[in-house]
């Protein structure tokens, strides 16, 4: 099972800083290789600066479902609302953050 650091406040991931219903994921941090439920959590208790993931590591798993333990890729995550394994909603309001996790995808031109 993963070590999830930082604030968490319950056995789904949830943290002091996100705690609804959806908030049930953790992200492996590049950085570290540690996960930690959120950037506020990292930021708080690791003793060194973030990292995002590179998009040419996009395959590699780095996210956590909090409610089945289930691990994704990035791309993975990426292309779902919900975990593939047990179908837990992930909030839809985290992709809001995506840049201080990973690098941003360029979108070409239609």
């Amino acid at each position: 099972m993963c070590q999830v650091f930082g604030k968490t406040v319950d056995g789904e991931t949830r943290c002091e800083h996100y705690h609804s219903p959806l908030d049930v994921i953790a992200i492996k941090f590049a950085c570290c290789q540690e996960f930690y439920p959120c950037h506020q959590c990292h930021e708080e208790t690791a003793d060194h600066k973030a990292e995002v993931w590179p998009k040419d590591r996009f395959d590699e798993h780095a996210i956590l479902c909090g409610v089945c333990k289930t691990t994704l890729s990035i791309e993975q995550y990426m292309e779902t609302e919900r975990c593939p394994s047990c179908q837990a909603a992930f909030n839809p309001g985290c992709q809001l953050h995506h840049h201080l996790y990973f690098e941003r995808m360029e979108r070409g031109c239609r």
